[in-house]
């Protein structure tokens, strides 16, 4: 395989990966109630809470080790399957390099019920008779990822809500309440554990035998082996703010989200079809390793 096909390949790649950190760390809704004053009680409110906004506006951090750096920001609603625009930036990492030698430094995603799609620049849009705009099908992630990793990334991208971190967090069983604090001008209660994958079984009471055996399919598959989380509910009891510390086989995974604006119309639009090139057409026309 020569250099610059396997850079095509990357980059084709990369826009995946910034797809999923993008939105990092959410999950289908399905919670029951909670109420009164234990962090546990608490954080089961938060999940429907949240779950049921349908809607917000969100601003992300994320890196994948050496991989990517990014900055996120846009608006996601998951009422009806997901959709979604975001501007995504490459700020370090493989992910910039690469991204860099096609004159990209930031890049246009747009989430809908079935695909996502990438805006991959001017430069691409040259080398592809003006098509700029890569189309990934979520039915196809486990063709283009591989295996169970390819499934969970399809998953996740065809049920998001913020809330699966609150999940995450009831998930280890052990929550201490940090305290009050002010979120961007709001006040919000911060809550802080760590879940270890191999503990799930044997705390899942807050959860119930089905979310916690999806819960813990969906972190193995991704390769997760604990996560340290750090969240921020407002007196509306909807997350506000999440820090998330991951290790995984594929390295650290650390991100910092910020929700707003809960119940915003969101409105996207598919890019046209006579500018859109579809993920396993491109793949197919470069050489095999």
């Amino acid at each position: 395989m020569t250099n610059t096909t396997r850079c095509r390949r990357t980059v084709l790649s990369v826009a995946v990966a910034a797809a999923l950190t993008g939105v990092m760390a959410c999950g289908s809704s399905d919670s029951g109630e909670g109420g009164g004053g234990d962090p546990f009680a608490a954080l089961k409110l938060a999940d429907k809470s949240t779950g049921d906004a349908d809607s917000s506006r969100i601003e992300s951090t994320g890196d994948m080790g050496d991989l990517m750096s990014i900055e996120a920001d846009g608006e996601v609603d998951w009422a009806d399957g997901l959709n979604g625009t975001m501007t995504i930036t490459y700020t370090g990492g493989q992910a910039a390099d690469q991204m860099g030698r096609l004159g990209i430094t930031s890049t246009e995603a747009r989430y809908l019920p079935d695909a996502y799609y990438a805006d991959m620049g001017d430069l691409f849009a040259g080398q592809y008779g003006g098509k700029r705009w890569i189309r990934y099908a979520y039915e196809d992630m486990d063709e283009m990822i591989g295996g169970a990793s390819g499934a969970y990334v399809q998953e996740h991208f065809k049920s998001v809500t913020p809330n699966q971190s609150v999940r995450l967090l009831l998930a280890s069983g052990d929550i201490e309440q940090v305290g009050e604090e002010d979120v961007r001008g709001e006040s919000a209660t911060h809550y802080a554990g760590t879940v270890k994958v191999a503990d799930i079984q044997e705390r899942n009471a807050n959860l119930g035998e089905e979310m916690r055996a999806e819960l813990e399919e969906q972190l193995k598959a991704s390769g997760i082996t604990t996560v340290d989380i750090d969240l921020w509910i407002n007196d509306d009891d909807l997350l506000v703010k999440k820090v998330e510390k991951a290790d995984t086989a594929n390295g650290v995974v650390n991100s910092t989200v910020h929700y707003s604006d809960y119940g915003v119309d969101v409105s996207t639009e598919e890019p046209p079809a006579d500018r859109t090139v579809d993920y396993k057409d491109l793949m197919s026309s470069l050489p095999a390793s």
